[in-house]
């Protein structure tokens, strides 16, 4: 598949150009983003389409130096079960308990 990146987004399209996945991310300010919003189209469920967006997007906030608030909850679970991922995460409702 491929992905078209914004300053906020991740998403890709169908060749009829309607959308078939998206994550997005707007600035909360210069060093922080929320991750607010994940789609994937009923086509690509269940198919870990989610879980690959998810990792597109950590890879590109890291690489801009910036932190992350979940504010998704498909995000909060992601990070949950993803523990590794957790480095630039900031929220505590995204941490595991102890």
């Amino acid at each position: 598949m491929d992905y078209i990146y914004e300053e906020n987004r991740i998403y890709a399209l169908r060749e009829d150009h309607l959308l078939l996945s998206e994550v997005t991310f707007p600035a909360r300010d210069d060093s922080r983003v929320n991750v607010d919003h994940i789609y994937i189209d009923q086509s690509l469920r269940g198919k870990r389409a989610a879980s690959d967006l998810m990792l597109l997007a950590y890879n590109y906030i890291k690489d801009k130096n910036k932190k992350i608030i979940a504010k998704c909850p498909y995000a909060i679970k992601w990070f949950k079960r993803h523990e590794e991922y957790q480095d630039i995460v900031i929220n505590v409702k995204t941490k595991k308990k102890q």
